[in-house]
């Protein structure tokens, strides 16, 4: 099966609503198999967060660069990359967007202008400075857009990105994605300033804020932000305040918060809301829903028995990119 088209207003509402289908439906899958032994290694669920991938990715142009964290499926999958490139890379297998060789973490397609997937927290902040940096020197029109959680904000590398970004005018959008937990620490319990547009202002970047578990609220905020971009005005941060519904990864015991918290959250998932929200205001009926949730499925299902099927890397090429080869 050929992966679903996504459509093209009631067209782009219903567009972000099929993102975040997918998204949902393919890490729930992802966690199954897991689950099963055929996905190894580490995997970061996006259950809960898909609204910011949704909302957000599509604003971007096919000449930007996006970089994400290693909690990246939704956004690797909204930018393009296929959904059994995805799978496939996360069952270890040859045809996946790495060739198998990354994993959950590293999921990569230049030919997409996704670079990364990365294991390293707030790993990804140079990387996009450096590729607004070669924008700007070739005289290109590129934006380049980080994702990264909260988590970075305590790194190193997120003041040196923030302050050369800012001193350079580069043209950066540093999306934070303010899940409230960085691994098992709560914001307040590891930064004294928890106000994190605050922390963008201090480097005079202009910051805005978006909800997170609202889609639209996503959209026209990154919308907003990426014109002042796109202006010229140099970087701009935008907080997505937004929430984990599964544990920070597959190995986590979750003994940092309760129970009520989240199931508060989940009150207002990114999904069941919107989905609602079209209903009462688009005319989607509950039968449409439930036809596109199928086809979605039928996507899914189709993806893992891709990854099932598909080849591991040869041992003969296992030392492929990793030394230089010889020269002519």
């Amino acid at each position: 099966m050929s992966e679903i088209a996504v459509p093209n207003r009631k067209s782009s509402s219903l567009a972000m609503l099929t993102h975040m289908l997918r998204i949902r439906r393919m890490e729930e899958a992802a966690a199954e198999w897991y689950g099963a032994g055929k996905i190894r290694g580490y995997l970061h669920l996006y259950i809960g967060e898909e609204a910011v991938a949704a909302g957000a990715i599509p604003c971007f142009g096919e000449q930007d660069d996006v970089v994400a964290t290693y909690r990246e499926h939704g956004h690797a999958l909204v930018r393009g990359v296929p959904m059994n490139s995805i799978m496939a890379e996360m069952f270890g297998k040859a045809s996946g967007c790495s060739h198998g060789r990354g994993g959950s973490m590293h999921l990569f397609d230049a030919s997409r202008r996704f670079y990364g997937g990365n294991a390293i927290v707030g790993g990804g902040l140079p990387l996009a400075v450096g590729l607004a940096l070669a924008a700007h020197m070739q005289g290109e029109a590129r934006v380049a857009a980080c994702f990264f959680g909260e988590g970075a904000v305590a790194e190193g590398a997120f003041h040196e990105s923030m302050n050369l970004a800012a001193l350079w005018k580069l043209p950066v959008l540093f999306c934070c994605e303010n899940n409230l937990y960085a691994m098992g620490t709560a914001l307040e319990r590891s930064e004294s300033q928890t106000d994190l547009c605050a922390k963008a202002e201090s480097y005079k970047m202009p910051a805005l804020r978006a909800d997170g578990m609202d889609v639209v609220s996503v959209r026209e905020g990154t919308l907003q932000a990426l014109s002042r971009v796109r202006e010229g005005a140099g970087p701009v941060f935008v907080e997505y305040r937004t929430y984990r519904f599964r544990a920070h990864s597959m190995f986590d015991p979750e003994l940092y918060r309760d129970r009520q918290e989240v199931e508060d959250w989940k009150r207002r998932g990114p999904i069941h809301t919107f989905s609602a929200r079209l209903k009462a205001e688009q005319g989607l009926t509950e039968q449409e829903f439930l036809a596109l949730d199928a086809r979605v499925m039928a996507e899914v299902a189709a993806a893992v028995a891709f990854a099932e099927a598909a080849p591991f890397e040869p041992v003969s090429t296992l030392a492929h990119n990793v030394v230089a080869e010889d020269g002519p």
